[in-house]
């Protein structure tokens, strides 16, 4: 009986699931197996007949699933028991020509190098919808304005698309990421017992090309069975992508405290209920969003210790990726794919971002009467002069206009001109921010498409 993951069960994506089920993993392996044989009779090393036989007989029909789990428990690993099945369908001859040369992390590794590669598609594809929603956001609100918080309290105004903006350019960059890692794990891994390619002769390097284009994999010339470098950048890749979900996650619950009351997850019936507060809509979507991205942030550690794998094949540190590969990229899809409901979903307050802005009595603006003093003052006086305002104003709990009125000397006053500012005039660049983030993702989107039609 498999342990029930209740997290990826409630929150995961069907889609990695998929990628990373057992039937996959086996049929990845049939694949390998097939492709290899189809590059050894292109190379000359056994015949196109034996080769076809052998690419008709990798198909799981063939395959004891039960079997083959109870026997590699006792070899330690699945491919001897896999191809014992595999020659077991064939005649004499072709059966004595299956995995010819391999050895079974070439085959796992290969098989595994597939799954990623298309565990980093299924990535790029959520990305791309998250983006896609925080786009319309940033559109949507690029002029709302909003108070930024720095060190958890209120700073200076901006708007709710700037805040999503920083999110969107993240966002831009990641995608960049999981494209790049996706070129670096999809390589076939074919070297032999000590990464020699003894066994597979002269023909070796033609083979293992072969097999490459076959499985559309990269053909590496230096085996990799123990370096495992690109295993670790796709677990981080992974980690880092899921961290970003959950940093919408986090800004979405801070947002929505009932002190705060600016955003909220969507409602529906029972949605986020408590069993015993009737008044509760708890922001469960980003509950798990966070739970998810932490896991996965933890768990990514072990792959650097995978990477500690010593001589030419590890003695139980490549074990560690067979648990960890599939759960980060279940984790990460599973984050990303709850990142897009909550996204889609999004009720957003303007009137209670307005009204949080004159939650201290216009303490926000400090910084815009600072710097209006500035020119006449120094920035050091003026800071001087706002800062005894508003120190008096939170005392007195009034306002800071109004204070500023009583401390500042009359040229000071003429300084500052009407009183009090709007925080709409102080948002700075914040809708140039906006503009930019669309940019930047809209064009990565652009080239996208341009490497889809050009085939890249």
């Amino acid at each position: 009986m498999q342990t029930f993951k209740l997290l990826p069960e409630l929150f995961g994506d069907a889609g990695m699931a998929t990628i990373f089920s057992a039937e996959r993993t086996v049929l990845a392996w049939l694949r390998v197996e097939a492709a290899l044989a189809q590059a050894q009779a292109d190379a000359g090393v056994i015949t196109a007949a034996d080769a076809e036989a052998i690419s008709v007989a990798c198909v799981l029909d063939n395959v004891d699933v039960e079997r083959l789990w109870r026997e590699a428990v006792n070899v330690g690993y699945p491919i001897l028991p896999l191809v014992r099945m595999i020659a077991a369908a064939l005649p004499e001859g072709p059966n004595g020509r299956v995995h010819y040369g391999a050895t079974t992390q070439d085959i796992m590794d290969s098989g595994v190098a597939l799954q990623m590669g298309e565990a980093l598609d299924r990535l790029a594809a959520l990305l791309g919808a998250f983006g896609d929603t925080l786009a319309r956001l940033v559109e949507e609100h690029a002029g709302t304005v909003i108070a930024a918080r720095t060190h958890a309290q209120q700073a200076v105004p901006t708007t709710f698309g700037a805040k999503l903006a920083v999110l969107l350019a993240e966002l831009t960059r990641q995608r960049e990421r999981v494209r790049a890692a996706g070129r670096r794990v999809r390589v076939v891994s074919l070297f032999g017992a000590g990464g020699t390619s003894a066994a597979m002769g002269e023909q070796a390097a033609q083979v293992r090309k072969g097999m490459a284009v076959r499985l559309g994999l990269a053909a590496a010339d230096v085996p990799w069975h123990v370096s495992r470098d690109g295993i670790a950048e796709f677990g981080v890749t992974c980690a880092s992508v899921a961290a970003t979900a959950a940093r919408f996650a986090r800004e979405v619950v801070d947002l929505s405290r009932t002190e705060v009351g600016e955003v909220r997850e969507a409602g529906g019936h029972h949605r986020g209920a408590s069993s015993t507060m009737p008044q509760k809509a708890n922001p469960i979507g980003c509950e798990a969003v966070i739970g998810m991205s932490a896991t996965a942030g933890a768990l990514s550690s072990a792959l650097f210790r995978a990477m500690e794998a010593g001589h030419e094949r590890a003695a139980g540190e490549w074990q560690i990726e067979w648990y960890a590969v599939p759960l980060l990229a279940e984790l990460a899809a599973g984050a990303l794919a709850t990142a897009v409901e909550v996204a889609e979903g999004l009720r957003v307050f303007p009137d209670a971002m307005r009204a949080n802005l004159d939650a201290e009595g216009g303490l926000i603006m400090a910084e815009a009467y600072m710097m209006r003093l500035a020119p006449a003052l120094g920035r050091e006086r003026a800071h001087d002069l706002v800062y005894q305002a508003a120190h008096e104003a939170r005392a007195r709990r009034g306002t800071l206009a109004d204070t500023l009125r009583e401390v500042a000397g009359p040229g000071d006053l003429a300084t500052l001109g009407p009183l009090p500012l709007p925080p709409e005039s102080y948002v700075g660049d914040a809708e140039a921010v906006c503009v930019a983030a669309l940019a930047g993702w809209r064009g990565e989107a652009t080239m996208d498409h341009d490497n889809e039609e050009s085939g890249e």
